[in-house]
């Protein structure tokens, strides 16, 4: 098994690559090389963000949240 298979803490299987640095699982577990494991919820969203570097554009994977649309509107 290579270095970027990791294993669920949780249940135990192999967790499949999203992004690089970025691993899930079907039990819900998730691993990001620099927090390490978590929870995911439900309203959690991974994006690749776009990082200059000197003249290299790297991305980098990120976790946002999902933005509420349920905002009411007065029409007054």
């Amino acid at each position: 098994m290579g270095n970027s298979n990791r294993i669920c803490i949780n249940c135990g299987r192999k967790m499949k690559q999203q992004f690089i640095g970025l691993q899930h699982c079907n039990c819900g577990m998730s691993w990001k090389k620099d927090i390490g494991f978590f929870q995911r919820t439900p309203d959690m969203v991974f994006a690749l963000q776009r990082v200059t570097v000197g003249k290299k554009v790297k991305l980098l994977p990120v976790i946002r949240r999902k933005q509420s649309t349920c905002n009411p509107v007065d029409d007054e």
